[in-house]
């Protein structure tokens, strides 16, 4: 077991599948205590023991993201048993319908605004007090290439991601200054079921695995990070510029 990480906490959101799994077990391969959050409960019951079998811990945490009283007390929770949170992953999101935004009915509209943005916006909320105790916190979000330009039939997924760059960018110059690094990253496309479903005709064999994936992005939760408020593009391999900050008009 590598010792990269020892004696630090992460928290990984959307822990029982995907890319969100393998992070949990890279971080917990390099001796982090993984809580591992995720409403399937047979994923992260395979997630603990994998990483048992690796020499790790984790903490399993059966949760549903659009309980927002559940994040709320979830930094309670975190606080009693640790007071501190050293990593942030915060991975869990919602494809939605790739359909006409016209087509999209109101109720999954909201379920996909509610889970891709203002559960982040609450995780924030509940962890924050506990990212910036940690001596080097670290918070990452998940966010997609779908941002980069319109797409007839993405929009409710692209919109909200692309509102939740504004959020942890934000979020990163608000906290500018202290340990806490706030980044962003594009994984890319990758062998996720997320991905199948947006792409049925595509050959997985030709997409990176999701540990794959999470060998690139661990670098981004080591405590000598000195990138803060950047999105880190996986494809590309390096941090997006990002335009030079203009006066805000209201």
């Amino acid at each position: 077991m590598a010792a990269l990480l020892e004696g630090r906490v992460a928290l990984v959101t959307g822990a029982s599948r995907g890319i969100g799994y393998a992070m949990a077990l890279e971080l917990a391969r390099q001796g982090a205590h993984v809580i591992a959050l995720a409403r399937t409960v047979g994923g992260l019951e395979e997630l603990d023991d994998e990483i048992r079998s690796a020499g790790g811990a984790a903490t399993l945490v059966p949760l549903d993201l659009a309980d927002m009283a559940a994040i709320d007390r979830l930094g309670g929770v975190v606080f009693e048993r640790w007071q501190k949170l050293d990593m942030l992953f915060a991975n869990a999101a919602m494809l939605g319908p790739l359909t006409p935004l016209a087509h999209v009915k109101p109720k999954v509209w909201d379920q996909v605004v509610t889970l891709n943005l203002t559960a982040n916006w609450r995780l924030i909320a509940s962890l924050d007090p506990l990212l910036r105790a940690s001596d080097a916190g670290r918070a990452v979000f998940v966010t997609t290439g779908a941002t980069y330009a319109p797409r007839a039939y993405w929009g409710a997924y692209a919109a909200t991601k692309q509102a939740l760059e504004t959020l942890a960018l934000t979020y990163a110059e608000e906290v500018a200054g202290s340990p806490l690094k706030v980044n962003l990253v594009n994984p890319g496309a990758t062998r996720t079921a997320m991905r199948a479903k947006a792409m049925p005709g595509e050959d997985p064999d030709t997409l990176p695995s999701p540990r794959d994936i999470a060998a690139k992005i661990l670098p981004l939760f080591m405590p000598d990070l000195e990138a803060h408020g950047l999105i880190y593009d996986v494809p590309r391999g390096t941090f997006l510029n990002r335009p030079a900050p203009q006066e805000t008009e209201a």
